[in-house]
């Protein structure tokens, strides 16, 4: 049976922000928070899709709601793809943003090869098995120092080809009218729209 209303696997809240932004007013979304779920699924895979997957398809069970999982990460060129999958626990597992920047910086120290892309792998689950699995990336470079407040994650660090001012100087519509998040949703706005039809 179709849902009217997407749940989203994520107990971020900078993230949730930005995809209810992105999805926009044409869909229902709820938080887990929101739907009364705590669970925290263990990220385990080795790429985007796996995590994505892996997620959507545990709370969807669990959840009974139709859901959309993302899993996203920065991918350095000069350090052959790193941190990619660990991009949120790059610096230790307490998952700092800060730490994080900091350490990427201190890694490409030296380096003028900057050459880095942000990817967004969402996967959308349904309790009865139907499942969509859609990829958007953004191509950059990474400054060699943070700039700006806003965003979160590794913005203030990422420069989108074409500008000259990170993520993190962005509003939020002018980032999410060119994010790797908006690239994958959407591709996955046509199947979205065939589950809640």
């Amino acid at each position: 049976m179709a849902s009217s209303t997407i749940l989203i696997a994520s107990n971020n809240k900078k993230k949730l922000k930005e995809l209810k932004e992105i999805l926009g007013r044409e869909f229902s979304v709820v938080s887990l928070k929101e739907a009364g779920i705590e669970v925290d699924v263990v990220e385990d895979a080795g790429t985007f899709a796996g995590n994505a997957m892996k997620k959507a398809v545990e709370i969807a069970d669990l959840s009974d709601m139709l859901t959309l999982a993302d899993d996203s990460g920065l991918c350095v060129n000069a350090l052959g793809g790193r941190p990619g999958v660990y991009s949120a626990r790059y610096a230790g597992e307490d998952k700092n943003d800060y730490k994080n920047n900091t350490k990427l910086l201190s890694d490409l120290e030296g380096i003028d090869e900057r050459s880095a892309k942000f990817v967004s792998v969402i996967c959308i689950a349904s309790a009865e098995g139907a499942l969509g699995l859609f990829r958007g990336e953004v191509e950059g470079a990474i400054s060699h120092e943070m700039k700006g407040e806003k965003g979160f994650g590794y913005d203030p660090i990422f420069v989108p080809k074409g500008f000259d001012i990170s993520f993190a100087q962005m509003d939020s519509r002018q980032k999410n009218a060119i994010s790797h998040r908006k690239k994958a949703i959407e591709k996955a706005a046509d199947f979205l729209r065939s589950m809640i039809q």
